[in-house]
């Protein structure tokens, strides 16, 4: 039970392994997750320590394990993960591991290699297909007699390339159009579509106009063979004269990455190699269906096994890299190893080691000895699924001190319920506790989906938290009586009408809710508000006055409990001196002034009322028990700390109860004087510890000499001892000095801090009321079924307000102002928060880590 409310009890170990057993033994506390090993070299280069082949060993398997993955993925083929976590081999069965991979990649690599020749060579005899169809378009208008020139400068050349350069022309320039002769001297290829403009137009200029293009699209888009993307491609053919253009030509096709084909110019020979190709398509068809399929059979044979085989290979990767943290002896049969342990887990630890042992084969018991140590242990905070959304909290303030006093069992009440005093409203509270209630049902599924969304991770993480938030805000909501603006009338309302007739009431629309409409024999409201405090218009004012208060004192129980923890630090670690000199004068402090303001606010509560008809028949004591003559507690408590009179009012009492002022004058006397003792107190009594001891030691010295000023060197030694002493009296009086004004001040400043209850609880209910006025209401004026189709539609858009602003950016607000009066305004008082986590190493951990960085 102690370690819920305090950190583990850690001890320094030190392990001797036998060489045979070390890997089997740090395997089976990788699996416990209880131990964190030291680096015992510190000062030897990552490539120069035993197990660094090893290593990398695992570096490479764990590669052909990703190529792997990534083709399997490239396939679309699930993963078989059974959420099972399989032990870590033996060393001995590395070889077959990598034996293993080392087959698949290369089959696969071979395999990806074939099939990529076989696509390249399909895309190419596709591509001949598509220029084989689309010029004999061409040959075809040749051949039945028609114009080439005419006809290929209206139907074969782009709009926009006729309107920038004019049409083109063909042959002998000095001979009449119908006297041109066609030149059989062309080049035909494939290029991309999104380059044939720049393409036409690098044609026409370096070729001054002397060619001829005709462009084609093929309609369906073509598999690149090396990146596997689908481009869209176009057929072209270019006529030209001369060898000079024809070298020209080939020289700007290469430039823009166009794939030139050869094309017969007889038909015959065209019908012939096109039939060619069609049966080698068919052909290279097949053989492609067959690789793809042979491919698909290894992949789906891979990712069978391929989550256990990252598992192992991370595993074995992990003890190596442990292994390389140890010493060996002289006789290199023996591994040394520090760590740090849990005491409560040494029997678990070397029931562990025994196992890792006998699994070995090793007949040499492994070696346990407790260590004795200066440094400081980390610390460990034992937590479940529960506690460990709140440690978190906590430990992103700090980690806690070793054996310091851990805020998070007290957390878990404290934090969701000030969230619920700023979140107050039935309705939002029960959206978020059955949100945080879902995730807690399906909580497995839900973390075997293993989300990359940080957003859902956040919230997944903190469902018990949420869930407390949410019952909590459904308890103040009640309080409050508030649901999404509305109240609840569960009992009925004890409110009526005592002084004012209905005609009264209903003509004077001014007149406000009066607390005293209660008959004198009636019992107040059950539980929290009367539903009729919704309705009236001064609602504001009196929440107003409520709600400051519970602020009030909930701030100074929060912080009187913080100030109280710091007792049981010191007292743990056996501080007297702090108790007396630091929490005495500080707890005095807090409840002379504040608490005292608390115990005001109850006395005023008690004290006056709205109805005080029954105390007496006369007027004066009617007055002095009316609100009339109920004292501001601020200003009350002004009046105490200046040491002011209160001034006084007519038929009123000056004070709440009899020596009043004699009391207050006195608590802030003592309060004051403790102003001093916290500041100078303990600084002096370490100065008079250490002047004795120094006057102790001097005489004992110049008992054994004789002489104390016959050594020099003794006086020396003397001197700088006085030196440093005067050093740290002065840091001490420093830090003593800024403690304490830090305190003083802060009491003040945290008390008012705790007002963001109040303001963020009444901002909370005035933006619900707004939101339901501006929209909601209006959605329920029409009536019919026109009216039924309105109010559906508002209350959509009243929803979707409700969910974005009022739960998820109101309870993000709120939970980050309680956040901060945990960390500042509570844990200040007595939590330092300088530690170091305790980081075991784990299998677990580690494949988490590894798991989400191959996410990101």
């Amino acid at each position: 039970m102690g370690s819920l409310f305090r950190s583990e009890e850690m001890t320094l170990c030190q392990l001797f392994l036998q060489s045979e057993a070390a890997y089997a033994c740090v395997s089976e506390l990788g699996e416990l997750g209880l131990v964190q090993f030291r680096d015992l070299n510190p000062d030897v280069n990552a490539f120069q320590r035993k197990f660094v082949n090893e290593v990398r060993r695992c570096d490479e398997m764990e590669r052909k394990l990703r190529y792997l993955e990534k083709e399997i993925r490239k396939d679309d083929i699930p993963l078989l993960d059974t959420g099972d976590s399989p032990e870590a081999p033996q060393p001995r069965e590395m070889i077959d591991l990598e034996a293993t991979f080392e087959k698949l990649e290369n089959e696969l690599r071979e395999v990806n290699q074939n099939a990529e020749a076989l696509k390249r060579n399909f895309l190419e005899l596709t591509e001949l297909k598509h220029i084989l169809r689309k010029t004999q378009v061409f040959f075809d208008e040749h051949e039945g007699g028609h114009n080439p020139t005419e006809s290929m400068t209206r139907a074969l050349i782009s709009d926009e390339t006729q309107r920038s350069f004019g049409p083109l022309q063909l042959g002998v320039r000095d001979k009449p159009s119908d006297q041109l002769e066609f030149l059989p001297c062309f080049v035909a290829g494939v290029i991309l579509r999104e380059r044939i403009p720049a393409f036409e137009r690098m044609l026409w200029r370096a070729c001054r106009g002397n060619v001829f293009l005709r462009q084609a699209e093929i309609d369906s888009p073509l598999e690149d063979p090396s990146s596997g993307d689908q481009v869209f491609k176009s057929v072209f053919i270019i006529f030209f004269q001369g060898d000079q253009l024809k070298t020209r030509v080939k020289k700007i096709c290469e430039g823009f990455r166009a794939t030139l084909y050869p094309c017969p110019e007889a038909p015959a020979d065209r019908r012939e190699m096109a039939m060619g190709v069609m049966t080698r398509i068919e052909d290279l068809n097949t053989v492609l269906g067959q690789t793809q399929d042979h491919r698909h059979r290894v992949l789906v044979a891979a990712a069978k096994n391929i989550v256990k085989w990252f598992v192992k290979v991370r595993k074995i990767k992990a003890i190596y890299h442990t292994l390389n943290l140890f010493n060996l002896d002289v006789t290199q049969k023996c591994l040394i190893a520090e760590c740090w342990v849990p005491a409560l887990d040494l029997e678990t630890i070397q029931l562990a080691l025994r196992k890792g042992t006998e699994r070995s084969g090793s007949s040499v018991p492994p070696i346990l000895n407790r260590m004795e140590t200066f440094e400081d242990p980390p610390t460990y905070n034992r937590t479940n699924k529960f506690t460990s959304a709140f440690q978190t909290l906590i430990d992103a303030y700090g980690v806690a001190t070793y054996r310091e006093v851990n805020p998070a069992p007290y957390t878990i009440i404290t934090f969701p319920f000030l969230f619920a005093v700023m979140f107050g409203d039935l309705g939002h509270g029960l959206i978020m506790a059955l949100f945080g209630m879902w995730m807690v049902l399906k909580e497995k599924p839900l973390a075997a989906k293993k989300s990359d969304s940080e957003i859902w991770n956040i919230f997944f993480g903190g469902r018990y938290i949420i869930l407390l938030m949410g019952v909590f805000s459904m308890y103040t909501g009640f309080i409050y009586n508030d649901i999404f603006s509305k109240s609840l009338n569960i009992f009925g309302s004890y409110w009526n009408v005592t002084r004012y007739s209905a005609s009264t009431i209903m003509n004077n629309k001014g007149l406000q809710l009066n607390p005293d409409s209660y008959d004198y024999y009636q019992v107040p409201y059950p539980i929290g508000m009367d539903p009729v405090w919704q309705l009236a218009e001064n609602k504001i004012i009196f929440q107003n006055a409520f709600k400051m208060k519970i602020s009030i004192i909930l701030g100074v129980i929060h912080m009187l409990f913080g100030v109280s923890l710091s007792m049981w630090n010191h007292s743990y670690f056996k501080r007297k001196l702090n108790v007396f000199c630091d929490f005495i004068p500080q707890i005095v402090f807090l409840t002379f002034l504040f608490f005292y303001m608390v115990l005001l606010i109850f006395i005023k509560w008690v004290s006056y009322g709205p109805n005080p008809g029954h105390f007496g028949s006369d007027e004066p004591d009617y007055v002095k028990v009316s609100p009339y003559c109920a004292p501001s507690i601020l200003i009350t408590f002004i009046n105490m700390v200046l040491m002011k009179a209160t001034p006084d009012r007519p038929h009123c009492d000056v004070y709440m109860y009899a020596g009043q002022s004699g009391f207050q004058k006195l608590l802030v006397v003592i309060a004051v004087l403790c102003i001093p003792i916290m500041l100078f107190a303990k600084p002096y009594y370490i100065m008079r510890e250490q002047k004795l001891k120094t006057m102790n030691h001097e005489q004992m010295h110049s008992g054994e000499n004789g002489d104390v000023g016959g050594n020099g060197q003794s006086a020396q030694t003397s001197e700088a001892q006085k030196a440093s002493h005067e050093e740290d009296m002065q840091e001490m009086f420093i830090h003593q000095g800024i403690h304490t004004i830090e305190y003083v001040l802060g009491s003040v400043s945290h008390t008012a801090s705790y007002l963001r209850l109040w303001a963020l609880s009444l901002a909370h209910a005035q933006l619900a009321e707004v939101l339901w006025n501006m929209i909601m209401r209006n959605g329920l004026i029409q009536e019919g079924w026109l009216g039924g189709i309105i109010a559906w539609a508002f209350f959509a858009v009243w929803a979707v307000l409700t969910l974005g602003i009022l739960v998820l950016m109101e309870g993000l607000s709120a939970f980050l102002h309680t956040l901060r009066l945990h960390w500042v305004e509570f844990q200040s008082k007595f939590y330092v928060g300088q530690g170091h986590s305790f980081q075991p190493f784990a299998f677990e951990a580690i494949l988490d880590v590894a798991s989400q960085s191959v996410e990101e």
